[in-house]
């Protein structure tokens, strides 16, 4: 039987999560990574290198890696702030500059590296070329820098993307990635940050055109929490318009979200202060874009944070993927 091909777009915390439980479950993985994200130890080298900032790559790597938990550690681990020099950059990020160095292209950089860390699946950037995130706000006035854009506290009305060193190349998607799409089963779009961390995929032309097209069941899993200066007072309909806008199109087939509610004081308010309160639901705005639902219990509550239950999602996607191919 041949494994049903799933391709999973985004980046930040959230596709780990889902990549993760994912692995090892008889199907034929593809994760396309954001390559917009300039802050922290992934903003300081992609400005000082002018490569794809390393870190959501690394992130996705290690959970599509079949290594040691030894070398899963310390791919992750984080230089303390005392270091000076070294301080808070992840050895993996300085492993994916070096290597992105040696080669002369941060795509073949990872595919070495998946080799090396014996990944099961594929993982490519988005684009092959670092890109500056564009957010556009109701009032007109514009910023541009993924780090920037929540700061600023206004509505998005819109995002796009630019070639960050050549803002007249078009952006293109990186090799392999529309073939992916357009070959896929199931096309997956988060969990994450819905302008910061999946639409800066989606607003690359090449990609957006090839999610239109794709055959591909294409899921959408919603954020359990909103997010300030992103989706402050969204629904769960609020977040599949927003993406349709961007296309131009209805083209998503199905929404997952969560029904469990978070109980009261539990979150830890300073820790995880840009999460506000929990999406709530507009099912009848969600079927009129003509949206399949499915709504049940995906939350994991862990060290006083919200987060999906990879398994509980994965298990959904699986019985959602093997439905429609056979």
């Amino acid at each position: 039987m041949r494994k049903p091909k799933i391709v999973v777009v985004g980046g930040g915390t959230g596709l780990p999560v889902i990549l993760n439980s994912m692995r090892s479950r008889g199907a034929d993985i593809t994760a396309v990574v954001t390559v917009a994200d300039d802050g922290g130890s992934s903003g300081d080298i992609r400005e000082v290198m002018s490569i794809a900032p390393p870190g959501d790559l690394r992130n996705v790597l290690v959970s599509l890696s079949d290594m040691p938990k030894f070398y899963h550690d310390l791919f992750q681990y984080r230089f303390k702030s005392s270091d000076h020099f070294l301080a808070n950059h992840a050895i993996g990020n300085l492993i994916i500059a070096a290597v992105s160095e040696m080669e002369g292209s941060s795509y073949t950089a990872i595919q070495h590296l998946s080799k090396m860390m014996r990944v099961e699946g594929h993982v490519y950037p988005a684009s092959e070329q670092p890109l500056t995130l564009h957010a556009v706000f109701d009032d007109g006035s514009e910023v541009a820098g993924e780090s920037k854009i929540a700061e600023c506290g206004k509505k998005i009305d819109h995002v796009y993307v630019t070639n960050t060193y050549d803002s007249k190349e078009q952006p293109k998607a990186a090799r392999q990635v529309v073939k992916a799409i357009l070959d896929a089963d199931m096309v997956i779009l988060g969990p994450g940050s819905l302008f910061t961390s999946i639409l800066p995929n989606l607003v690359i032309e090449e990609i957006g055109d090839a999610v239109k097209a794709t055959r591909a069941e294409v899921v959408y899993i919603c954020n359990i929490m909103t997010q300030r200066g992103e989706t402050e007072q969204f629904t769960d309909a609020d977040h599949v318009r927003v993406l349709n806008e961007h296309l131009g199109k209805h083209f998503i087939d199905t929404v997952l979200v969560n029904n469990e509610k978070v109980p009261t004081g539990y979150m830890d308010t300073e820790k995880y202060d840009e999460y506000l309160v929990q999406v709530k639901h507009d099912f009848e705005g969600l079927r009129k874009q003509g949206c399949r639902v499915i709504s049940t219990d995906f939350l994991k509550l862990r060290n006083k944070g919200v987060f999906h239950d990879g398994d509980l999602v994965v298990n959904e996607l699986f019985n959602l993927v093997f439905g429609a191919r056979y």
